[in-house]
């Protein structure tokens, strides 16, 4: 029976991180992508090759459309050559990054920056790259909590994360003739280096949430890798179109 391998765009940190290693753990093969930091890419390879997985690490920025092409034959012949196959299982756009920006002075670079990686990229990889996605397969798109309760400053952030909000709905009903399911996860506040690690570095702002979460604190990356990989199990094949929130109960 040949290996399952998921793709993680941003996974050399955070969530990306947490999400590859949790996969690992459930026998699941990966390949994650980074955008600079390339030394912590091959450490996460590593940490996952000591479980005894296979893992990969390839450079992509999102927010480049042009470069899409080559990447997606990079991903090919690393199948073929690592894996001896020609497509893999489970897809999941994690890349991403975070900016507070009030509205009043947002720029359009600023728009352009988050449209480009935030749904741009998501959009036309996730078209060009499902011709090497098995049938059966699972797509995982990442928004977030902010798509249901407004963080000033989070105006363009969180409008592109609603597109793709909108987007996984239709995806899901587009390819679910492939028995590819697609869903979109929503995490909340989650204290790891996202958006200058805006969260561990504001004790105010984490109390703040805190407070007002169901749970009592804010997320750490543990709480939603493991989410990602259910999503990418057959346990979960019945579920398709769905936004489901992991944030502990915020602002409820």
């Amino acid at each position: 029976m040949t290996n399952k391998i998921a793709l993680i765009t941003g996974g050399s940190r955070g969530l990306g991180k947490n999400s590859a290693i949790r996969l690992a753990e459930k026998g699941i093969d990966v390949i994650i992508t980074y955008n600079t930091k390339i030394d912590d890419a091959n450490a996460v390879v590593s940490e996952i090759e000591s479980m005894g997985r296979k893992a990969v690490a390839l450079k992509l920025d999102v927010g480049n459309t042009s470069s899409f092409g080559d990447f997606i034959a990079q991903v090919s012949q690393t199948l073929k050559d690592k894996w001896q196959t020609e497509k893999f299982d489970f897809l999941i756009n994690n890349a991403g990054f975070g900016a507070t920006i009030p509205f009043t002075e947002a720029t359009e670079e600023d728009f352009d920056k988050l449209l480009n990686v935030h749904f741009k990229g998501v959009y036309f990889l996730t078209q060009k790259i499902l011709a090497i996605i098995n049938d059966q397969g699972s797509i995982i798109n990442l928004s977030s909590g902010t798509t249901r309760f407004s963080n000033p400053g989070y105006s363009i952030y969180a409008s592109m994360k609603g597109a793709i909000e909108v987007f996984t709905k239709y995806l899901a009903k587009e390819l679910g003739a492939r028995g590819i399911n697609v869903n979109v996860l929503a995490p909340g506040a989650i204290e790891t280096d996202f958006n200058n690690a805006a969260i561990r570095n504001n004790p105010q702002l984490k109390n703040m949430i805190a407070a007002n979460t169901a749970l009592g604190r804010t997320g750490v990356a543990n709480d939603i890798g493991g989410i990602i990989a259910f999503l990418c199990s057959d346990e979960a094949k019945w579920i398709t179109g769905q936004r489901i929130e992991a944030t502990g109960g915020v602002f409820m």
